[in-house]
């Protein structure tokens, strides 16, 4: 299965790029005809022409984009127009709904409201072209200024898996449906959601400066690292799980078997199939799941971190002394909380949502696959 942990294992990237393309599995062959992907305006604010469609990615190890009748091509350096940007802005049809072909690749797909996105094309660290991504939680970024987000795909022959995100940030709300197999939808947020959440969020003392007018919120590991959310955030609810698990009973089952964990010294040991430690991790380790907490995909190491990594961003490491704890209804209830990932979760009709990197560990993320896919569906909802 496809999720967004495996786009994550593969940030790749130019050097000095503050955002980097997303690589999934490289897709191997091209459709012949492309899965219909239909853009649906909903915002209620924003006419067509005022929105604009952008699909990059990776298509093995080259960068692509596709353009409107849904042809793949290599971003090119030679791209870059008068002002130092590409222009690989999708138009929005006339009226009613747009929908382009979706060839194979890995990717994201943008959606700009107001204004174009500033794609720069740039040589990675082997001279190859590659692009510059939008990162509206840099307040240096040429796009931070510009409402947009996006959604992450793959599409490959074996299927179509995907996904909306909230773990850079919040802006707009995606909805996200499969047509295939299945009907699927995920990513829809209750009515006037997306309001409540700003506010919340703005009304906490910790998570008030994550909101960036009404253009945002910044999840708080970006927070984190612009100055804007407390570096210790969570380092007392670290410590108290590394003092209870010092006479051990910590156990996390994945698909390698039973791990059991002891603090030993300073570092969470876990014996099992095979030994695992950790270090006690950081607030941004948490936060990033990264870090003391980095997942390799090696089936062993790397699940028990991303278990590890989502009971501490949920609060129940203490509470759930059995992982992966299964009730949403026992997240975040402990502070200090995760209240970015927990409005996204309640602000969500199916409670599903990307709130951090390993939120589908237990299913929680706002993620779809279907194997058989005939159309999806991208659905700007009400802002």
């Amino acid at each position: 299965m496809v999720t967004r942990r495996t786009l994550l294992r593969g940030a790749a990237g130019a050097a000095g790029l503050v955002g980097a393309a997303p690589l999934l599995r490289p897709a191997t062959a091209r459709a012949a005809a492309g899965l219909p992907l239909t853009v649906v305006n909903r915002t209620g604010r924003f006419g067509n022409e005022s929105i604009w469609l952008y699909v990059v990615g990776n298509d093995g190890g080259r960068q692509v984009r596709v353009t409107p009748d849904g042809q793949l091509l290599p971003v090119a350096l030679a791209d870059n127009g008068p002002d130092g940007y590409t222009d690989y802005a999708i138009p929005l049809a006339a009226a009613g709904d747009t929908t382009i072909p979706l060839p194979y690749l890995s990717g994201r797909i943008y959606v700009a409201l107001g204004g174009k996105l500033k794609f720069k094309a740039v040589p990675d660290g082997n001279g190859n072209p590659a692009l510059a991504y939008p990162a509206g939680w840099v307040a240096s970024d040429p796009n931070h200024q510009v409402l947009h987000d996006c959604a992450e795909f793959t599409h490959l022959p074996t299927g179509m898996y995907c996904n909306t995100t909230m773990v850079d940030m919040f802006g707009v709300p995606l909805a996200i449906r499969l047509t295939g197999a299945r009907d699927q939808t995920t990513g829809t947020l209750r009515e006037g959601a997306r309001a409540r959440v700003f506010a919340e969020l703005a009304g906490h003392a910790a998570f008030g400066p994550l909101v960036v007018d009404d253009l945002r919120v910044l999840a708080p590991g970006h927070g984190l690292d612009a100055g804007l959310f407390p570096a210790d955030y969570l380092d007392p609810y670290v410590d108290r799980v590394w003092s209870a698990y010092a006479g051990g009973g910590l156990t996390v089952t994945t698909g390698a078997g039973e791990f059991t964990g002891r603090v030993t010294g300073d570092r969470l040991v876990f014996t099992g199939p095979a030994e695992v430690s950790f270090a006690r991790p950081t607030t941004r380790d948490v936060l990033f799941c990264d870090g003391a907490l980095h997942a390799p995909n090696d089936g062993v190491t790397g699940p028990v971190a991303a278990v590890l990594a989502a009971a501490l961003n949920r609060g129940t490491a203490l509470s759930h002394p059995r992982q992966p704890a299964t009730d949403p209804a026992t997240f975040y209830r402990t502070e200090p909380a995760h209240h970015y990932a927990r409005v996204l979760h309640e602000a969500a009709e199916d409670g599903r949502a990307y709130g951090f990197a390993f939120d589908d560990v237990g299913g929680f993320a706002s993620y779809i696959e279907d194997g058989a896919p005939r159309a999806m569906t991208l659905t700007l909802t009400p802002l």
